[in-house]
């Protein structure tokens, strides 16, 4: 009878450890699947673990081209909201407004278009390089 309540008393304890540790391993899944995807280090802060990255080098201003590519495309290749499109002379009929129009109107937004365009970060020179680029493009 001894052997038999000893076994029993082992197999309790078997069940009893095994429930322990599969609550554990319940627990640290939940904590995996539930983790930060991510962190936000801000510059400056050395407590990030390590070297924050440098901010991006200006390397001067972008050309009329390379804005329009980046920024003015996405509405002036096809005319969205009734945007000028890029190669027709509708740039012509606006070319002759003159240029410092041309640029407070970017600036502010006119219609559909915000205050810049989608090209929040651009300079007013830059804006009006973009412009020259699409007033160039008049068929």
């Amino acid at each position: 009878m001894k052997k038999i309540t000893s076994a029993l008393v082992a197999l309790g304890l078997g069940v009893a450890l095994s429930a322990s540790v599969q609550a554990t391993s319940n627990d640290e899944a939940v904590v995996e699947r539930i983790k930060a995807v991510g962190s936000v280090c801000i510059e400056g802060d050395d407590s990030c673990g390590g070297a924050a990255a440098a901010p991006a080098a200006a390397s001067g201003p972008r050309s009329g081209a390379d804005v329009y590519t980046a920024k003015c495309a996405s509405c002036h290749a096809v005319g969205v909201a009734g945007a000028p499109k890029f190669g027709t002379s509708e740039w012509t009929d606006r070319a002759a407004k003159g240029m410092d129009s041309l640029l407070a109107t970017a600036i502010s937004g006119v219609g559909a278009m915000p205050p810049k365009g989608l090209c929040a970060d651009c300079s007013d020179d830059e804006l009006q390089g973009a412009i020259q680029h699409m007033i160039d493009s008049a068929k």
